[in-house]
């Protein structure tokens, strides 16, 4: 099943691969020169290099299966959606406070609350796809559930200086 991804997610996760690739000789070496110090039975210099290297290497593969599963959709292109989809930034509207915030609805790898960023798969997101201006969600949420007026549907995306197809 093809997961969506913003470009932005898809050159983020391609960097930190890039990255961990990178890593493989450094780790070999670590190995080479525990395995120098003799016993391997006894050698915890050994044992700690091999950890890590089996760390690095299972991390790469969940990285190269996210990607491969990935479905990048670029928020750019979205025009001015009429509904809450993947991508798109909404005012919401606290129906019991007033008080009004901005989200934008991205995957699970970009998640960044601290910046708006929820995920399509959240609570707050599933209830908001698929919806239009003045529509009333309510969300489950721990603390019990909260109504949010959807007051405006719009794109609004940080770009990111890497490009999908490095």
């Amino acid at each position: 099943m093809k997961r969506p991804m913003t470009p932005r997610g898809y050159a983020t996760l391609r960097s930190e691969l890039m990255k961990l690739k990178a890593m493989r000789p450094e780790l070999a070496r670590a190995i080479e020169v525990a395995r120098g110090h003799g016993d391997l039975s006894e050698n915890g210099d050994y044992d700690a290099a091999k950890e890590k290297s089996g760390m690095t290497e299972a991390k790469i593969r969940d990285i190269e299966a996210r990607l491969a599963m990935a479905e990048v959709i670029d928020p750019r292109k979205l025009g001015e959606p009429s509904r809450v989809v993947f991508g798109a930034s909404v005012k919401i509207e606290d129906i019991d406070s007033g008080d009004q915030r901005v989200i934008s609805i991205y995957g699970a790898e970009e998640s960044d609350i601290e910046k708006g960023w929820i995920s399509f798969e959240a609570p707050l997101g599933k209830a908001l796809i698929g919806k239009e201006i003045g529509d009333v969600v309510k969300v489950p949420l721990p603390t019990g559930a909260r109504e949010y007026e959807v007051v405006e549907i719009f794109v609004l995306y940080a770009e990111t200086t890497e490009s999908v197809s490095d």
